[in-house]
């Protein structure tokens, strides 16, 4: 991660939350941006403030138990931090390497949940390569106890996520990482849904030897990065867990078992 003031965290927030709000992926007083600003503490969005307007002198500082530690005196005194703090500090304490965490409404995102439509499966090249999959976290409850259990497991091993009928958390080492990943699955929404739309049907996936050949590429630059090739949806035979692999392991006991049963019978026969 790149070095920054505190002054330059707030600016760079201030920057992409109007940004996001520029390209409708956040309305009203939606969403919600963090930054750690050291190992202690964080910087992020007030509670009720439109993303697209947002002053740097606005943003709070809280530690990492969600208590607010500045501003106390002054103008902004009285503001609270993001209602869905609870999200941005799971993924604080779950990945080490984060450093940034956005949370917004991108609308075809969110129609993808209401439609039932998966952002999982490995369909675009780009995608696959830079997220490896997006998944869905269950439905909990807007600025609830049910968010951070919700994202907990998933943001273990994916950079971005889809919140069921509520919008995407997206991390990176920087804000800009965390925009670009939102940017990407929101992106990969609006595909997804104009070609159901076009196919009036489910869009195929990519041929299993292109999937291979970008886990490859995936596998280099990650194992620099020290983290896993692939999250492993199980959508893919590139997952060692997939169900056609399973049976392909299966299959050595299988024929093991039809020649012992061979064996007795003619022993049998022969008794």
């Amino acid at each position: 991660m790149d070095i920054q003031t505190e002054t330059e965290l707030r600016q760079r927030i201030v920057e992409i939350g109007r940004l996001i709000h520029q390209k409708g992926m956040v309305a009203a007083g939606d969403g919600n941006l963090s930054v750690r600003l050291d190992r202690d503490r964080l910087l992020i969005t007030p509670s009720g403030f439109s993303k697209g307007f947002l002053e740097a002198d606005q943003l709070l500082i809280v530690d990492l138990n969600g208590a607010k530690i500045a501003p106390l005196f002054g103008k902004w005194r009285d503001l609270k931090p993001s209602s869905e703090i609870r999200i941005h500090l799971e993924c604080y304490r779950q990945r080490a390497d984060v450093h940034a965490v956005i949370h917004a409404h991108p609308p075809m995102t969110i129609a993808c949940t209401l439609a039932g439509v998966s952002l999982a499966k490995c369909t675009l090249p780009e995608v696959l390569y830079d997220l490896g999959t997006i998944p869905t976290a269950p439905y909990a409850t807007p600025a609830s106890p049910e968010g951070p259990l919700a994202v907990r497991e998933l943001v273990k091993k994916y950079d971005a996520l889809v919140l069921d009928r509520h919008g995407t958390v997206t991390v990176g080492a920087t804000l800009w990482d965390a925009y670009m990943r939102l940017e990407r699955v929101e992106h990969s929404a609006q595909v997804t849904l104009a070609a159901q739309q076009a196919l009036h049907g489910p869009v195929a996936l990519l041929p299993v030897d292109a999937i291979e050949k970008i886990a490859a590429m995936r596998q280099t630059v990650f194992a620099q990065m020290g983290r896993d090739v692939c999250a492993e949806c199980n959508a893919c035979p590139v997952s060692e867990r997939h169900p056609s692999r399973q049976r392909s392991a299966a299959t050595p006991d299988l024929s093991r078992l039809e020649a012992l049963i061979e064996s007795e019978v003619r022993r049998a026969i022969k008794n």
